[in-house]
């Protein structure tokens, strides 16, 4: 039987890169059918991992220096493909940045990934991809904007510096704003809709999971209910309730109210930009999987992402999980052909993930069997 077969995961968090995944997969594919071609292309969502996925496609690594969340100078890099740059806020300022691992929820910026962004319109590109998953701040995109420009100041009239609580800043100023900003174009890639503030703000549902205690989290909350008037203020736009207002601690917030940015599902943002429907032209079937598939991943995780967009093509796709919690009926109803789960082989949480690889390649291999009966 002809075709290849395309290889597309997202990352199994703690365990294997979406690529250390994808070639696992086709060591066991390969295992159980020697007579397989395999493409790989390995995705991602908008958070950890983003960048990787985009230079496994053939974007050019662009290293630069910016700030972490806390103002450390950190190494880090964007993607480039002709004029389109991928930045990956997780990269640079993310919760996995922090220094020692300590959390700093209420000072923690996002300057660092504003000054990407700017590097990358220095640099020519007006096609702006930014992945705000797994961010460490909830400062409204405050730092973000005073990287590209904005200057903030509070009820006296000094400037804020970074990490300086958002609930202080009283004044916006953004007609020092790159100027390039205005011919370019930005996309948000996010799976996250909630707004700004409120019960289901950026404050409420992510801050703890940043270090936040719960008195943090409703100072946090209040001090963007009071970002979101001063932002209202200067640019006559109100974003603070539009779905994705809350991504990356008001990332998304400052994005669409300052820069226009368009709002997207992450991985249909990455599946659109590595060509994943080239390779799907004339494949017999697609793997994909992640970490853990469960009924979250069916508001559009990487996995169901690939899923639909190979279901357009007419081609089946198999989804390997290290978990999944989906029935049958469920998986079928998401359009997969069939799921196979780690667990199912290893019962343990931590052989599984440190065995990760190896059981991937088992899995895939009697995948390969199936497909060749």
């Amino acid at each position: 039987m002809g075709g290849h077969v395309v290889i597309a995961p997202d990352k199994f968090k703690g365990s294997l890169t979406a690529a250390e995944a994808a070639n696992a997969i086709s060591v066991g594919l390969k295992r159980g059918d020697p007579a397989l071609t395999t493409v790989h292309c390995p995705v991602a969502d908008g958070g950890e991992g983003t960048l990787g996925t985009v230079l496994a496609a053939g974007f050019e690594r662009i290293g630069v220096y910016a700030q972490g969340p806390t103002g450390q100078v950190v190494h880090t890099a964007y993607a480039r493909s002709g004029k389109t740059a991928v930045v990956e806020m997780a990269e640079i300022c993310g919760l996995q940045r922090l220094p020692g691992g300590r959390s700093t929820p209420m000072t923690a910026s996002s300057h660092g990934l504003g000054a990407v962004v700017v590097q990358a319109l220095d640099h020519g590109c007006r096609d702006i991809i930014i992945g705000v998953g797994g961010s460490a701040s909830t400062d409204g995109g405050a730092g973000f904007l005073t990287a590209l420009g904005a200057t903030v100041r509070d009820r006296d009239g000094v400037r804020l510096a970074c990490g300086t609580p958002i609930g202080d800043a009283t004044q916006l100023d953004l007609t020092a704003l790159h100027p390039d900003i205005a011919c370019a174009s930005f996309t948000l890639a996010s799976d996250v809709d909630n707004p700004l503030y409120g019960p289901l703000g950026a404050a409420s549902v992510y801050a703890a999971q940043k270090g936040a205690r719960p008195d943090q989290v409703i100072e946090l909350d209040r001090g963007l209910r009071r970002w979101a008037d001063v932002v209202e203020r200067e640019t006559n736009v109100d974003c603070r309730t539009a779905a994705g207002a809350g991504a990356a601690g008001g990332v998304g917030f400052a994005a669409l109210a300052v820069l226009g940015a368009q709002m997207q599902p992450g991985i249909d943002v990455i599946i659109d930009r590595i060509e994943l429907g080239r390779h799907l032209q004339g494949a017999r079937a697609v793997v994909t999987g992640e970490g853990s598939l469960d009924r979250q991943s069916l508001r559009g995780k990487a996995a169901v992402g690939v899923c639909r967009r190979a279901h357009l093509d007419g081609v089946p796709t198999f989804a390997v999980a290290g978990v999944s919690a989906l029935t049958p009926a469920e998986a079928e109803a998401a359009g997969f052909a069939g799921v196979y789960a780690l667990s199912d082989w290893e019962s343990d949480p931590g052989r599984s993930m440190s065995h990760a690889f190896e059981l991937l390649a088992m899995v895939s291999e009697k995948l390969a069997r199936r497909l060749a009966s």
